[in-house]
């Protein structure tokens, strides 16, 4: 459930309520009505009746702290991790899994109810696992005067300050192994007080480090980074400034997906749920139902995650990628890959399309991953070109059901809807839709 937030604060009541939450907002609070408002309360569940304590009162709804629980909800969970009640990046350990992924397709659909009149039919949502998943996280490194140590970790919640952490169990095994182990080598660096942070990425060919540093490394330091890396069978990337990597030591990274094998810089985006972007690409795949002769356009492309697989299988596909560097990855991705149907072109999709070289050419499938923002842009251009289908990947609800109704008033229907579990424990929602040409829809 979204939240609107006044500019007014208004003095806290401490006033003490006993309420029943009827669902789970984004943020991983109870939402219950009481006296005519909507109450947020942290630390409840649906269908649990709690004692919970107003602190903060505004004009359309009240946020409240849960004091005690007098009746459990069968879903409530222990949380697995140490961290969990003052880090930033979880806000659902406490539900179950069931619980988180029932909730966030009960409020995708409730979106859409609200915003086209239509309750589409959800598929099975698709996930992985709940813990373990992560292949990227970015650490902050802070070095603390008074204690004259490194912290390393998350943000706190609402907050600047540092969680220092030495488990975290969303992330894969292998690089919450190095936590404790790269903090002791990072503080032992002559740079201690001029680290900005360190990225973990694991690749398919092993972990990676992105270390950003504010002041220039030492020969000493680097020999020490080297040793850990060796130590450690990893490769290290160091960024002296925010425009260019340095690789210290190790190999080109890459990770598969569909049986290709796709390279990318340290700090190209990369889906961090490796097993649910497969499960992704084979439903994308799917709905797509590519033929032999068909001609694909792939909007939002990256580097390749959707367009290579679809060129295993169409006649000619076209990439269109608003990143001149991930262009340039795609294209080498396309020839490592031998694969010379695939074009890919650097054009950005949020500014008009219709003069681009694309933008005439006869398609009759397109996929679209766009960022958060969606793809009004593009959306009026794709439908000239009347593609029997349309699969769109989202990683926001809200632009997913603006871009649908632009999409239904030119022709189309929703007819498949899944949501993508591809962050376990917090609330984003990310969904995958197929759109058919109505002529097409019963042929």
């Amino acid at each position: 459930m979204a939240q609107f937030y006044s500019s007014s604060p208004r003095k806290a009541t401490q006033q003490t309520i006993i309420v029943t939450p009827h669902e789970l907002d984004s943020l991983g609070q109870g939402v219950a009505r009481h006296e005519g408002k909507t109450i947020f309360i942290s630390g409840a569940l649906p269908g649990e009746q709690v004692e919970a304590v107003i602190y903060e009162n505004k004009r359309n709804y009240s946020k409240a702290k849960t004091k005690k629980i007098l009746s459990p909800s069968d879903q409530r969970v222990t949380a697995a991790c140490a961290y969990y009640e003052v880090c930033g990046g979880c806000n659902q350990q406490h539900a179950s899994s069931a619980l988180q992924q029932s909730n966030k397709s009960h409020a995708l659909g409730q979106l859409f109810m609200r915003e086209t009149g239509l309750l589409p039919r959800q598929g099975e949502v698709i996930s992985g696992s709940a813990y373990g998943y992560r292949r990227r996280a970015r650490l902050g490194l802070q070095y603390h005067v008074k204690q004259k140590r490194l912290q390393m970790g998350f943000r706190q919640r609402a907050s600047n300050d540092l969680v220092e952490i030495t488990q975290c169990p969303i992330m894969v095994n292998q690089l919450e192994q190095l936590l404790v182990p790269l903090r002791r080598c990072l503080s032992s660096l002559s740079a201690i007080k001029k680290l900005g942070h360190a990225e973990l990425v694991l690749a398919d060919n092993g972990p990676l480090l992105v270390l950003r540093h504010l002041a220039a490394l030492s020969d000493d330091d680097r020999q020490i980074l080297l040793q850990f890396a060796q130590q450690h069978h990893l490769s290290i990337y160091l960024a002296g400034d925010s425009d260019r990597l340095e690789r210290l030591t190790g190999s080109d990274p890459y990770y598969r997906v569909d049986d290709l094998e796709l390279g990318f810089n340290p700090r190209d985006f990369i889906q961090v749920n490796a097993s649910v972007n497969q499960l992704m690409v084979a439903q994308a795949l799917e709905w797509l139902d590519i033929q032999a002769s068909d001609r694909v356009l792939d909007l939002f492309c990256g580097m390749g995650n959707f367009t290579l697989p679809i060129a295993k299988r169409a006649r000619q596909v076209i990439g269109v990628e608003g990143v001149a560097s991930l262009v340039r990855t795609g294209q080498k991705n396309a020839q490592i890959n031998g694969l010379t149907n695939v074009e890919f072109m650097h054009h950005n999709l949020e500014q008009d399309v219709s003069c681009q070289p694309w933008a005439g050419q006869g398609f009759n499938k397109i996929l679209l991953d766009p960022a958060r923002a969606g793809a009004a842009e593009a959306i009026p251009q794709m439908v000239k070109l009347q593609p029997e289908r349309i699969v769109y990947v989202s990683c926001n609800p809200q632009t997913l059901v603006s871009d649908t109704k632009l999409l239904l008033s030119s022709g189309y229907g929703l007819t498949q809807l899944r949501m993508l579990d591809m962050f376990p424990q917090t609330g984003h929602i990310e969904s995958i839709a197929l759109f058919v040409k109505k002529s097409f829809a019963h042929s």
